[in-house]
């Protein structure tokens, strides 16, 4: 039930699940964290790999990134081998056929408990080290995962935030570490330390080429503003955005959030929100939204296409009643607000290279321009200083520079100003806008070291620069029509 806990999206059937859990939890005496510990299998992985032994041959099945394995077959005398040898495909198919699997069923667990790993974030947990060691540290899956991440270890000598690498743990210099008798372990967050510290991590993770599964040392903090101090229970932070209705449906619940798509059919122009049960705070979050209702502006379904942002607010569970932003805890409001800002940055119009010019809403066009090419998010600043660091290594480095909000591209033709928020494109002198839409599947696939698993709007954005610094070689009449 655990592991079909991660792969449902229907919130009635999460939630019927969620209540077997608790049910098994309470039988055993233990929390549904516990139970979903245990309910992980380690598919006889030893760090990460494991072996097998065909007439002589030896497949080597090693975990390489999240939700990705590779399989290497050795000779007798052991030497590599670049495909499957033909005697084992002729007399072990069976078993060929079972490690396959086998290989299929370690990348699906290992992106589910990553995804599980980072919501863990908004929890603060608190883990006994023998369970930590025994469930995490020494599983031989989960292993691969917590090894990249900074844990919080408390022992007699204080707690510290400590990676283990190389065999050691360290901190956020590289500096080895000696822990004795650790008694507690939790996941350090980003927003428990000051910035000299937290830009030390990240140093330590560029320096050394580390890749963590998610965004852990270059999370994005949020801290209370003054005008949230003003409004006191609420936030209008992410308010007045428009989103397109079934992405962001998608997105909040891949986030744990729920939400009920709303149609032409409800009540006018009430508002709904999306929601997130804190039973660990005794807490609830909401996110205000309407329909954006507009000619024609629903699908043959009549659910509505755009929905407009408002207020992010905190209830307490009982009595429910809304509690200032102020008591949340830091790691909990940074975590929220977190999950709106992802949201706002992927589900907004204003990252749709073809909205505008495809109608869109005419209502709605200033929104799109001021939000294309408008001030950074907190997502959009974090992809700033990575990319400051790493433009140095690209071969469009003596054509390429960093300038407030945009990275700005010396083409042949041009000069292109792309928005490291939206990644759309604005061409000098004259700020014309350039519809540049990816190919599917290039985000995922540009050759780039990152460290962490997943920013595509930074894959986005290098690969713009990439084919823009060269456009004098564009062949896409859809691109060169606009050049000229």
């Amino acid at each position: 039930m655990s592991r079909l806990k991660l792969r449902i999206k229907q919130s009635n059937v999460a939630t019927l699940i969620d209540g077997y859990l608790e049910e098994a939890a309470k039988e055993e005496g233990v929390s549904v964290y516990e139970i979903e510990d245990m309910a992980v299998d380690d598919y006889g992985l030893v760090d990460g790999q494991r072996e097998y032994e065909l007439d002589g041959y030896k497949a080597q099945l090693l975990i390489v990134g999240v939700g990705k394995t590779e399989t290497r077959w050795f000779k007798p005398d052991g030497t590599p081998q670049k495909s499957v040898p033909a005697v084992v495909k002729e007399k072990h198919a069976a078993r060929l056929k079972k490690i396959k699997e086998t290989a299929k069923q370690v990348e699906v667990t290992l992106a589910t408990q990553r995804d599980r790993l980072d919501r863990m974030m908004k929890v603060d947990r608190v883990m006994e080290w023998s369970s930590f060691r025994r469930l995490y540290f020494e599983h031989g899956l989960m292993s691969w995962l917590v090894r990249r991440l900074i844990w919080n270890l408390e022992s007699a000598e204080g707690t510290r935030p400590l990676l283990f690498l190389d065999g050691q743990w360290v901190d956020g210099t590289g500096a080895s570490v000696v822990v004795t008798e650790p008694v507690r372990v939790s996941l350090w967050h980003p927003v428990q330390s000051k910035a000299e510290e937290v830009k030390a991590w990240r140093e330590l993770f560029l320096d050394r080429e580390l890749v963590q599964p998610f965004k852990q040392a270059f999370r994005e903090v949020y801290l209370l503003t003054d005008a949230e101090v003003t409004t006191r229970t609420y936030s209008n932070r992410m308010a007045a955005h428009i989103l397109r209705q079934h992405q962001f449906n998608s997105l909040a619940k891949a986030r744990g959030w729920k939400y009920a798509l709303r149609g032409a059919f409800d009540n006018g122009s009430d508002y709904g929100f999306a929601s997130i049960e804190l039973p660990e705070y005794q807490l609830r979050a909401e996110y205000w939204i309407s329909e954006v209702n507009a000619e024609n502006a629903y699908n043959d379904s009549g659910m509505w296409l755009y929905v407009a942002t408002d207020q992010v607010r905190f209830l307490s569970v009982q009595p429910v009643e809304v509690v200032e932003l102020a008591t949340v805890p830091a790691v909990l409001f940074s975590e929220i607000m977190r999950d709106v800002d992802l949201f706002v940055g992927v589900a907004s119009v204003g990252n749709d290279p073809t909205w505008s010019d495809s109608g869109g809403l005419p209502a709605y066009r200033d929104y799109w321009q001021s939000y294309s090419f408008g001030e950074l998010t907190e997502v959009a600043k974090t992809r700033k200083q990575i990319l400051e660091r790493l433009l140095p290594r690209l071969k469009i480095a003596p054509v390429a520079e960093i300038r407030d909000k945009f990275l700005i591209v010396k083409g042949k033709i041009r000069i292109y100003k792309i928005h490291l928020g939206s990644t759309n494109i604005l061409m000098e002198p004259n700020d014309q806008y350039l519809c540049i839409v990816p190919a599917r599947g290039q985000a995922e696939t540009y050759p780039l070291f990152l460290p962490f698993e997943g920013d595509s709007g930074l894959s986005v954005i290098l690969s713009k620069a990439m084919m823009l610094a060269e456009d004098d070689k564009i062949k896409d009449e859809t691109i060169t029509r606009q050049l000229r």
